[in-house]
């Protein structure tokens, strides 16, 4: 078979299909031309999904009927000049508008804001029109018509209209977020209208017409620099999560970017503070010298690839963490929300089941004692002493009183104890309203995080069993927690083998008090069995870490006393990452005396 030269438009059409492989990748095309030529104001309009219409326009520099001419043909382009190692544009390749007029019927008007008259070309299906005079305002309208009437096969590959619009949708608010100084407004016939006024230098107000408003509220921000590489940006505290990754936005020298890399960094960084199957809500912000960079990946130019990737990835984990040890205890704002909304207007309590009308026949003829009902009053089960998990002994010392029960609220940011409830849950005065904290949750923060600690400093203590106990286990699971007996034995927890299919368990760490050895020993071989033990337990001492505070945190139905309580409080402050457990759960609610008041209709 001859080998011979492919048409310019076949050309154009393979080219499409790498660039435009929907009509959000159109757009996003468009918008970056528009950005890349000074627009402050970009309008995007859809019709059908933007398979039957896209438009953008915008009010940049513009261009002339020569430009045009040029605009419309492959590998031409102002962005670049003959050199890769120092782009500083959105756009630089020169492919979209050939490859979109290869595919659709595409119509450019443009003006020079220095020009008395404006310009207007078309393409349809590849095949270009001559350059005519004009009436057109300053800046350029781009339609795109009819997408893929060329390809009707790739027509068959999109999704719906409604799919299709929403993700043009995400790709206005990407350029949104990383373009804060300028006005979008998408409108069309297939959506309501969605307009992004301006907000200048604020990016965090800008972030919150994208993220919503609970987003501010509940940001923490992020400033750092190493090696000549500097990250900026803004992430939630780590109760403030998402079902999925898709409020997660990357930016690297203002291009929107995808990048394996920084989404892993960011899942890294938040390792052991979010749910299984959460996601963080993080807007971060690279910028590094062009030369590190390749951003020529892929003509889609969403990935990125930067020659010190580990360098990048440790700054991201390094920042983020930081700034959540700094910033991150806090409970999020939406915690509150939610319990607001749970106290639905029309409310009665008891509805569940009928009630007798009151009469002197069955109303109690005990008087009511408020002590009696009161956690306060009944002597506790077990006792607290800050990390030491409760001992199952009801006749234990109690431990020293680290804050008096009736110690004034507004000394601290989580208040003074006044109630337990169900055995689970401690209520606290704060000065301007009050918090609910999960004793269990909160319990096993602590002391994971104490844990932690002394992972980096010394052996943990431990605790001899008087009995060893023997756990049965297969033989397999057995081996896996054998090859890091030395490391358990770091955090206080000692094990040697007891024949082939058994564990003698002889230590446990002390700061853990009474534990179930046989659950731990499991769950540990459980979670063994899911490493990849070539990288040795090093990197996951901190996930054993956490499976041995779950285990020795103070339980749910344990009664405390008010200075067990106070002293879980006060150690709550102080303490890195207490606004949520080891799973990632909020540890407390904060709810204003405002938001109290606003239920009974005093605000």
């Amino acid at each position: 078979m001859a080998i011979r030269q492919l048409s310019e438009t076949l050309i154009n059409q393979i080219a499409a299909g790498e660039v435009i492989e929907r009509p959000a990748s159109a757009a996003k095309e468009l918008i970056e031309n528009a950005l890349d030529a000074g627009a402050t104001r970009i309008e995007v309009a859809t019709s059908g999904g933007g398979k039957s219409l896209l438009r953008v326009s915008d009010n940049g520099s513009g261009m002339d009927g020569a430009d045009l001419e040029l605009a419309v043909r492959r590998h031409c382009t102002s962005k670049i000049s003959d050199t890769l190692d120092d782009i500083r544009t959105l756009g630089f390749r020169g492919e979209a508008l050939p490859s979109i007029g290869s595919v659709a019927r595409l119509s450019i008007s443009s003006r020079r804001r220095d020009s008395a008259g404006g310009s207007e070309i078309a393409v349809e299906g590849g095949r270009i029109r001559h350059v005519r005079p004009s009436a057109a305002n300053p800046g350029t309208i781009v339609e795109v018509r009819d997408l893929f009437f060329a390809t009707p096969a790739r027509l068959k590959f999109l999704k719906t209209e409604k799919a299709e619009a929403a993700a043009i949708t995400e790709v206005v608010k990407r350029m949104a977020i990383a373009f804060p100084g300028v006005r979008f407004v998408l409108s069309g016939t297939d959506r309501t209208t969605l307009e992004l006024p301006a907000t200048g230098d604020d990016h965090l107000a800008r972030m919150g017409q994208i993220l919503g408003k609970d987003f501010r509220d509940n940001a923490i921000e992020i400033d750092a620099e190493r090696e000549g590489i500097s990250l900026t940006g803004f992430t939630g505290v780590p109760t403030f999560n998402r079902g999925n990754s898709a409020h997660q936005y990357a930016f690297v020298n203002g291009r929107p970017v995808q990048d394996k890399l920084i989404l892993s960094a960011i899942r890294g960084a938040y390792a052991e503070t979010i749910p299984a199957g959460r996601y963080p809500v993080a807007v971060l912000a690279i910028r590094l010298d062009p030369a590190l960079v390749d951003v020529n990946v892929h003509p889609a130019k969403s990935d990125v690839r930067f020659r010190d990737p580990q360098l990048v990835r440790g700054l991201i984990v390094g920042a983020v963490r930081e700034a959540l040890a700094r910033d991150g205890s806090r409970a999020a704002t939406t915690g509150a929300d939610g319990m607001l909304r749970s106290f639905r207007p029309g409310f009665q309590p008891g509805a569940q089941r009928p009630q007798q009308p009151w009469s002197p026949a069955t109303s109690p003829s005990r008087p009511f004692h408020p002590a009696a009902n009161n956690a306060f009053s009944e002597r506790p089960q077990a006792s607290f002493d800050g990390l030491a998990a409760p001992t199952a002994r009801s006749d234990a010392a109690p431990p020293p009183t680290p804050q008096a029960a009736e110690e004034p609220p507004q000394h601290y940011p989580l208040g003074a104890a006044r109630a337990q409830i169900h055995e689970n849950y401690i209520v606290a005065q704060t000065n301007d309203g009050l918090v609910i904290v999960d004793q269990h949750a909160a319990h096993e923060r602590l002391v994971f995080e104490a844990m932690r600690k002394a992972l980096h400093s010394k052996r943990l203590a431990s605790q001899v069993l008087l009995i060893p106990e023997i756990i049965d286990l297969p033989e397999e699971d057995c081996d896996r927690l054998m090859q890091f007996s030395a490391e358990f034995g770091e955090l206080g927890l000692a094990i040697e083998r007891f024949g082939p299919g058994a564990i003698a368990v002889r230590e446990t760490p002390a700061m853990l008090g009474e534990v179930d050895a046989a659950g731990l020993i499991r769950q540990l071989a459980d979670e063994i069995a899911e490493w990849d033990t070539a990288s040795g337990l090093s990197a996951k001492l901190e996930y054993v870490a956490a499976t041995m505070a779950c285990h020795g945190s103070v339980r749910s139905g344990r009664r405390l006393r008010p200075e067990e309580m106070n002293a879980l409080l006060r150690q709550m402050e102080v303490t890195p990452g207490s606004g949520q457990c080891n799973h990632g759960r909020p540890t407390y609610i904060e709810l204003k005396l405002s938001d109290i008041e606003r239920l009974f209709g005093r605000s």
